[in-house]
């Protein structure tokens, strides 16, 4: 089960903290989706999530300041007594003093920001599905080609590093070298990027470490992207046959989702910059509806027919 930390969730989203009494050490949020608690605020508990990050906003609190005094008390004790991780306040919004009193003693965090409640919301709930999405680490280089995810895999010394060091100084961006972080943000979106104590580094064989950062500048890196094609490098096996067209996708998987993959035989003289290059061009265009192996295929297809065409007419001629 992933979490993350409430004080990293106040810090990301700029929150301030109206209960500092309360020691938020160690709490956690471990559910990515939040809830605005109308129907809880009207005593309907039913299916209440209460592991959720709870949010109120203009409507909710114009309903309880409407409450009589008695009833506001009530709503409070049940609400903070369901052991919710937080109450945050839109729009600025000021809490009473039983409100705050309430809270405190039964150790919930009561956050308020200035933010509008629908966008508060979708910011909050976006950062969350990012932060305790499923991930997995994996070798290799992750870098940003023509603003496509590009993953280089291959067995250690293969040239990975030598090609992204290639590309740095082609103009293209470093994401993550040697040790690339995966999470599945969702069904179609893997995004990469690279532990924090390696970040912008680059292992070259017979060098050493190189930061790309401060010896290409900022341009040349990139803090996280989206994973869009994976290239397997491969030592090039004369018994083996490869693929020269392109008609079917190759798929890896990664974390359930498939993304398109092309194996490249290494060997001396093949400059990979230009191979990786070319493969991230031909990718984007083929999700714009341009398949280069397709309008080939169709092109001799047609050649072909039309030849065979020609021929039955000759043949048919008295």
């Amino acid at each position: 089960m992933y979490s993350v930390k409430l004080s990293d969730i106040i810090i990301k989203m700029k929150l301030t903290n109206l209960t500092p009494e309360v020691d938020i050490s160690s709490y956690e949020i471990s559910q990515s989706d939040v809830n605005r608690p109308a129907l809880q605020l009207a005593g309907f508990y039913d299916y209440f999530d209460a592991d959720r990050a709870q949010i109120i906003g203009k409507v909710e609190y114009t309903f309880i300041e409407n409450m009589a005094p008695y009833q506001k008390l009530e709503t409070f004790e049940r609400l903070f007594g369901s052991k919710i991780p937080c109450l945050i306040l839109a729009r600025s919004l000021e809490p009473d003093e039983d409100m705050i009193a309430i809270a405190e003693r039964h150790g919930v965090p009561l956050l308020q920001t200035k933010l509008s409640t629908s966008y508060f919301l979708s910011e909050l709930t976006r950062y969350l599905k990012v932060e305790l999405a499923p991930s997995i680490s994996i070798h290799g280089v992750l870098v940003d080609v023509y603003g496509e995810g590009i993953l280089i895999k291959g067995e250690s010394g293969i040239g990975k590093s030598e090609a992204a060091l290639e590309l740095i100084k082609r103009g293209h961006r470093l994401v993550a070298d040697d040790v690339v972080e995966i999470k599945k943000v969702s069904d179609d979106t893997l995004l990469g990027t690279s532990p924090d104590i390696i970040r912008h580094f680059i292992e070259v064989r017979g060098i050493g470490i190189v930061d790309c950062k401060t010896l290409f500048g900022v341009e040349s890196v990139k803090e996280s992207q989206t994973i869009d094609l994976i290239i397997n490098l491969t030592e090039w096996d004369r018994q083996k046959e490869y693929d020269r067209l392109g008609l079917e996708e190759e798929y890896d998987e990664i974390l359930g989702n498939k993304v398109v993959s092309h194996t490249i035989p290494i060997r001396p003289g093949r400059n990979l910059a230009i191979i990786v290059e070319s493969a991230a061009i031909n990718h984007r265009q083929k999700k714009m509806g341009y398949n280069a192996a397709v309008e080939l295929n169709n092109r001799v297809t047609g050649n072909l027919l039309r030849r065979s065409q020609e021929r039955d007419e000759e043949n048919d001629k008295p």
